[in-house]
């Protein structure tokens, strides 16, 4: 017991002094009027968004950029009125998807579609739930010189009981898996993105093989981002002041679900990543809690004070998202629902359900 004392309090004393500022909830990318303007292509992949389509394209349309823009809105067999409730404008093209290929994930086959209705220089990836501030576009452009590819984990919604109690905790996790400095860093293998928002140059793209690279990926804003660093690109990641997603998650099982999605996936379909991914996560978040409640004088001493360092690393996202430092309190409780989100994600797999989205099922066994 007090060897595992140790190594639970070695953990976080790690995570929070060398594991690249994971904590910070930073960086954030700022307003800017870019030097340079070249001509950008918004590529919207949409399928069934009639509810929040017609504020996403009307906010796209209102970008104040110097340069010029075009968005092509990529209608994916939609059985709503999305395209109807996109608007029209002189700069806005409306592309009837094809039937989706086999191989291909449907998302994928969208964005490739808008890629070739296009020319320009830059590329901007959207999803068909964020609303931009109008400084948006400029803002990402001004942040690209020297880079490659610009991405951002936007607002999420954080309005529903779950919304508040879960979301703030899904951007955290994914900054303690993917710290942006070490994202942000050319020397560091670590490579993510935020497929919310994704500003890559037209180069880079053809460079690695064009979206057909990703065609078959679930998680394609982190599958680009690998592919566009070992390729030699610098990228960056970080947080939106600029941007805000408008999907609502209103109840426990939608956040579920969101997580359920993708989470083997993560794992690339491995039990023993599964297992020691469990272990792992018990270790960090039920091991100090266990400690405290139970352990010798020493033990409990580890364990509160690792409890500590996981409320501090926390403390910084709960205040991007305006929510009471207590919060902090709930976070074991939190991990544990992600980590049961994970098992279902890979009891799934297993059953042959695999992975659904927008009608479609991905990743069955």
């Amino acid at each position: 017991m007090t060897l595992l004392a140790l190594v639970v309090l070695g953990v976080w004393v790690y995570l929070c002094a060398a594991h690249g500022r994971f904590w910070s909830s930073g960086p954030e990318l700022s307003a800017g009027v870019p030097s340079v303007c070249p001509d950008v292509d918004i590529v919207v992949p949409a399928r069934d968004e009639e509810a929040t389509i017609g504020a996403v394209m009307a906010s796209l349309l209102a970008q104040d950029y110097p340069g010029t823009f075009r968005v092509f809105l990529v209608d994916d067999n939609s059985t709503d009125a999305t395209a109807e409730r996109a608007g029209r404008a002189p700069n806005l093209t409306i592309v009837r998807g094809a039937a989706k290929p086999p191989g291909w994930v449907g998302k994928m086959w969208a964005l490739a579609q808008g890629v070739a209705a296009g020319a320009a220089p830059l590329i901007l990836f959207t999803d068909a739930d964020i609303v931009h501030d109008p400084r948006h576009l400029s803002a990402l452009v001004a942040r690209l010189p020297g880079l490659e590819m610009v991405s951002e984990m936007v607002r999420l919604n954080c309005a529903s009981w779950a919304e508040r109690a879960l979301i703030p905790a899904f951007v955290y996790f994914f900054q303690m898996l993917y710290p942006f400095a070490r994202v942000n860093d050319p020397r560091s293998r670590v490579a993510a993105a935020a497929g919310g928002t994704v500003l890559i140059s037209r180069s880079a793209l053809e460079r690695i093989g064009g979206i057909e690279a990703i065609r078959g990926a679930l998680i394609d804003d982190v599958s680009l981002a690998k592919q566009v660093k070992a390729s030699g690109g610098r990228i960056y990641l970080g947080h939106s002041g600029l941007a805000e997603s408008v999907r609502p998650y209103p109840h426990f099982a939608d956040v579920w679900r969101m997580i359920a999605r993708t989470a083997f996936t993560q794992l690339r379909y491995s039990a023993t990543l599964l297992l020691l991914t469990l272990a792992g996560l018990s270790l960090v978040w039920l091991a100090p809690l266990g400690l405290a409640a139970c352990g010798a004088p020493a033990e409990r001493l580890c364990g509160l004070a690792a409890l500590l360092l996981a409320a501090a690393s926390y403390l910084p996202t709960l205040g991007r998202y305006r929510r009471s430092p207590l919060w902090v309190l709930a976070l074991p409780l939190i991990a544990v629902f992600y980590m049961a989100a994970t098992v279902s994600s890979a009891i799934d797999h297993w059953r042959g359900a695999g992975a659904r989205w927008k009608n479609r099922s991905y990743g069955a066994a």
